[in-house]
């Protein structure tokens, strides 16, 4: 264990082995949490072009992936694992939050390293229900798409609430509702008790996208919907949503209806 949180949050960001990765990431909530992690920065941030991860699954283009049609046993593999993937992006996504960006109040700091801790804790979830269909993780190709949009925004804190939270991780609430039924429809209780513990989660992760860009916004005396606007219309291609929207969970997260209502009819 480091000294302080950035260089402790570096350490798991760079941690490889999966397994290794979730067991440094609760260490250091609960180091953290009991105060021993303070924050004190120890040089300044470096580009991560690619952070920790086990050598599989491979990563390839969308398009080469794996049919996810969970009426088959493989199929519903295959989805899962791809939510097993979007997981473990996850882990790396809230600790480079945490490592990246200086000079924030104590409580960014706390929203991101307990966010770290609770998408390993999810991690593990799912690929226990993906070990029950007699696969692990690493059997099925992957994409890199999160981390890619990590890199683009790496710069700029708000830009990261705006987009990896707020579009990335928003969408994960349009969708979710449908693979629930989806996997009721085939049967899979286990896994829908699962997505159903996340969809719960992830609602308080996109808020706290949501809590911090409104506060740089404010700090930068920036119109906060137009900003918003822009950086989507900017940095992402296609919807910045999944239709149909996921209205109350993203109301939840923080949303206002300007808002909602320029999603809808984008």
């Amino acid at each position: 264990m480091t000294d302080n949180l950035f260089a402790q949050a570096h350490a798991c960001l760079m941690t490889a082995d999966a397994d290794s990765k979730l067991r440094l990431s609760r260490l250091t909530a609960a180091a953290f949490r009991a105060g021993e992690l303070p924050l004190t920065p120890w040089y300044d941030p470096q580009p991560v072009p690619s952070p920790g991860r086990p050598v599989r699954p491979p990563l390839v283009e969308p398009r080469h992936l794996a049919q996810r049609k969970p009426a088959t046993a493989q199929g519903r593999a295959a989805l899962l694992h791809s939510l097993v993937h979007i997981e473990f992006n996850a882990i790396n996504l809230a600790w480079d939050a945490v490592y990246r960006f200086r000079q924030m109040p104590a409580a960014y700091y706390a929203d991101w390293v307990r966010i770290a801790d609770e998408e390993a804790y999810h991690f593990a979830l799912l690929r226990d229900c993906l070990r029950t269909l007699g696969s692990d993780y690493g059997d099925f190709p992957a994409h890199n798409g999160l981390w890619d949009m990590a890199v683009q925004t790496q710069d700029d804190v708000l830009l990261r609430m705006a987009i990896i939270p707020r579009v990335m991780e928003a969408r994960g609430l349009d969708v979710t509702p449908d693979i629930i039924r989806r996997l009721q429809a085939a049967g899979d209780a286990a896994a829908v008790a699962v997505l159903q513990i996340i969809l719960r989660d992830e609602i308080g992760h996109v808020a706290a996208g949501t809590r911090w860009f409104d506060y740089v916004c404010q700090q930068r005396q920036l119109p906060r919907d137009a900003v918003f606007q822009q950086l989507v219309s900017r940095y992402i291609r296609g919807e910045a949503g999944r239709k149909p929207l996921h209205l109350a969970a993203r109301r939840q997260a923080g949303f206002n209806e300007t808002e909602l209502a320029w999603l809808a009819g984008g």
